[in-house]
């Protein structure tokens, strides 16, 4: 199940953001939270079935890409009449729900709903910032809270806002209905899906259509929810991650894209050209450098965000640069507050060797800790310099901190802002959700990025030859690597 990794924004915080990343516990039984579903029923079917797997890890869309200002998510109708038995050749499973006697709606109580916010808490939250939170004090705090009767649903949130307010940890806060619903309308693709990859009982990654914007691109197409999406633009999908499908769904607007889909588990595959109408524009400007009388051009890359373009349009860059010559790269990350981590991850992948690790994850559930590593050889072998200063934060540091721990890249400039924590998005039963902390990276070098940044190498560009950069890795000039 996805969660969302989030960064908030003021004066002194990172953009509030979003990243496809593995983040959210299994729900236990009487809790029940729900990630960005569109249908309670539906959701929790999926999940009983434990078929809602991840985005490729957390999806997370960020609050960096645009979304529509109305829109409403398609509920699958529920079907109740009975087939007849299916022969060996005709076994196709559908998402179909189970018969069960008519008992009406659920009953939510208020009780009910600040329990299940403080039972989120107690399963998942992760104090990073050292405030001793234990279970102890967190059992009696539900002790206190539940004494009295709660009678309305507006002091159940009062309640909840309170409680979470308690943990000291700013990242961690109530979402009303109307802000949860606003969550879950962000479309990184372009055509007004969100996909996810689903197992199915084999084993084998399906990507389906799990939100769909009523009335949007992919919708008034024919695209329906449930479907399973197996090829762009004539490019099999299979093996690629939602991030990267969305990547291949992404273009100008007003363009078109076709897409081949399978309707539902058992229905018909289809060819439908789609109209892109939401985008995200690209956060990559590069040129050429050649300082007077050097032979050793540059090619330098400005990144200003990491949205669903950003690393295909980064290849594109570097693929480009090396083709006028560039010898080395200049990856610019300053004032880069984030956006989705898991193009950040991605984007340094491009970089690593493999078996290089990327990031480090650590939180209470042993989800939270893994050790994310490059899957193949990196795109380019030449130098980089990454600049950084106080305003890069999250998914850069993540870029920053992996090249310089692998000795890919120095890090020139500013301490980073220092903003390392996993946020995930939980839906309560009454539509409201919480936000809560559920986890917090660490570099390849076990250094804890929150609260703390990361150290560049030099303030300034060192006043030497840069004909020297390809063989920093053999001298003492690279600091944090071996000679």
């Amino acid at each position: 199940m996805q969660g969302i990794i989030i960064t908030q924004s003021s004066s002194k915080r990172a953009p509030e953001e979003m990243s496809i990343w593995l983040a959210v516990p299994p729900p236990s039984p009487a809790a029940r939270p729900r990630l960005l579903c569109n249908s309670r029923l539906n959701c929790i079917s999926w999940l009983d079935r434990t078929l809602v797997g991840a985005f490729s890890g957390v999806l997370s869309f960020g609050l960096l890409v645009s979304s529509p200002s109305a829109i409403a998510f398609e509920t699958p109708s529920l079907q109740t009449s009975i087939s007849p038995p299916l022969t060996s050749s005709e076994i196709c499973r559908e998402f179909e729900p189970e018969d069960r006697a008519d008992t009406g709606p659920e009953v939510v109580t208020n009780e009910g709903i600040v329990e299940e916010a403080w039972k989120i808490v107690n399963d998942s939250f992760l104090d990073a910032g050292g405030r001793r939170w234990s279970q102890e004090s967190w059992q009696q705090k539900r002790g206190d809270i539940l004494i009295n009767s709660i009678q309305t649903r507006s002091k159940a949130h009062q309640i909840i806002k309170r409680m979470l307010a308690s943990l000291g940890d700013p990242y961690t806060r109530f979402l009303s209905p109307e802000e949860f619903s606003k969550m879950a309308r962000y479309d990184m693709t372009g055509i007004g899906i969100n996909l996810r990859e689903v197992p199915d009982e084999n084993g084998i990654i399906r990507m389906k259509v799990l939100g769909i914007i009523l009335d949007g691109p992919a919708h008034s197409a024919g695209v329906r929810q449930g479907d399973e999406i197996l090829a762009v633009n004539g490019v099999e999908v299979q093996g690629k991650s939602a991030f990267e499908v969305s990547s291949l769904l992404q273009g100008p607007n007003e363009t078109f894209v076709t897409i081949q889909v399978k309707h539902g588990n058992c229905g018909p595959t289809e060819s439908i050209e789609v109209q892109r109408q939401l985008v995200a524009r690209t956060p990559v400007f590069y040129r050429l450098e050649q300082a007077d009388g050097d032979t050793t051009p540059a090619g330098y890359i400005r990144l200003k965000e990491f949205n669903a373009l950003a690393r295909k349009d980064l290849v594109i860059a570097m693929k480009r640069l090396q083709d006028m010559g560039a010898s080395y790269f200049i990856l610019d990350l300053r004032d880069n507050l984030g956006g989705l981590v898991q193009a950040g991850i991605e984007i340094a992948k491009l970089f690593l060797g493999e078996g290089d690790t990327v990031i480090y994850t650590v939180g209470r559930d042993s989800q939270f800790q893994k050790a994310i590593v490059a899957d193949a050889s990196p795109l380019v072998q030449a130098p980089v310099i990454v600049l950084v200063n106080d305003k890069t934060a999250s998914a850069s540091e993540i870029v920053a901190s992996a090249l310089h721990d692998n000795c890919r890249a120095v890090l020139v400039g500013q301490r980073t802002y220092g903003k390392g924590l996993i946020q995930s998005v939980f839906e309560l039963r009454d539509g409201s959700g919480v936000v809560v902390t559920v986890g917090k990276y660490v570099t390849p070098n076990h250094k804890d990025i929150n609260g703390n940044g990361i150290e560049p190498d030099f303030q300034k560009l060192p006043d030497y030859t840069w004909s020297s950069l390809p063989n920093w890795h053999l001298t003492n000039s690279w600091p944090q690597c071996p000679k």
